[in-house]
């Protein structure tokens, strides 16, 4: 028997997956047979796959993840990701089995959240990873930030209505307008290979840097990435003129700060509605409270 983690087990439920926790510890034994790995005991933290420290052969240590079943996650396009980066600010993908949607990757170290950073420094650093990651992917199968925008929209009006009208309208109808924009604004010969979700808890360190974790994987404006970075914090962000972490950023990157700002805004509306529907609070009722307070704001 394996030791599955509450937080998987309640998603694996709500997900309908009964049986892959039924069938899950028959597949890490046949993933270590067929990989030739040691698995070991499972890490906390995690919520939409199971996640265990493994061995290889050699002794290398390694990482196994198996996603649940059900829950929106796409092993294929992190694989994808895995990939095209091929450790370059990533993990290294040693093995990965498309039908059980499991991967086995390179061990990293302690994840950034842990180490205490200032908000500056972990700005930095995140803009730094991610930059790595970036790069021109024509062709890979990865949903495009076209794709992505009209999915967002799509959450933030079915969340809003679903958890009885959690913030303003004026609040929503920003958040749909900025999503409109970027979604318009998608260009083929602008895009490139962007993680997804770049924050503290994906960064990890390695070697004296960091990688990150768990890429969702768009073809995108590299925009995309920075507008994760402008949802997170969302109390410093307050605590000042809420557009100025835009303008860092833009300035950092050289990226357009409209853009940045955008992404933000729609990011920041789905990430609070998300919180919101999975009890995690005060990060839900906080993001929401910030969304709010730049209902309206355009700049450029």
């Amino acid at each position: 028997m394996i030791d599955v983690p509450a937080v998987v087990r309640n998603k694996a439920r709500a997900a309908g997956a009964e049986d892959w926790l039924e069938r899950l510890p028959a597949l890490v034994s046949s993933l270590e047979a067929d990989w030739s790995i040691t698995v070991g005991h499972p890490y906390e933290g995690g919520t939409e796959a199971f996640v265990a420290g493994a061995t290889r052969a050699d002794g290398t240590p390694a990482v196994l993840k198996v996603l649940v079943p059900g829950t929106g996650n796409n092993a294929s396009n992190e694989a994808t990701v895995l990939r095209l980066v091929g450790g370059d600010g990533c993990p290294v993908l040693y093995r990965y089995d498309p039908a059980q949607g499991a991967l086995l990757m390179e061990r990293l170290g302690r994840p950034m959240y842990e180490l205490g950073l200032p908000l500056a420094r972990r700005l930095e650093i995140l803009c730094a990873t991610a930059e790595r990651i970036w790069r021109p992917a024509p062709d890979c199968g990865l949903p495009t930030g076209a794709d992505k925008a009209r999915w967002l929209a799509g959450f933030i009006v079915t969340s809003w209505e679903e958890l009885d009208r959690p913030c303003s309208e004026k609040t929503v109808d920003h958040a749909l307008a900025c999503a409109a924009r970027r979604a318009q604004a998608y260009r083929d010969e602008r895009a490139v290979l962007v993680h997804g979700d770049v924050h503290q808890l994906n960064a990890l360190q390695n070697d004296g840097g960091f990688k990150l974790i768990d890429p969702d994987g768009l073809l995108a404006e590299a925009e995309y990435d920075l507008g994760v970075l402008m949802r997170g914090d969302p109390v410093e962000l307050l605590g000042g003129d809420p557009v100025d972490r835009a303008r860092w950023l833009a300035a950092r990157t050289g990226l357009d700060l409209v853009a940045i700002w955008e992404w933000g805004v729609v990011e920041r509306l789905s990430s609070g509605l998300l919180c919101t529907r999975i009890h995690l609070q005060p990060l839900g009722r906080d993001t929401l409270a910030a969304a709010e307070a730049v209902a309206g704001l355009m700049i450029g």
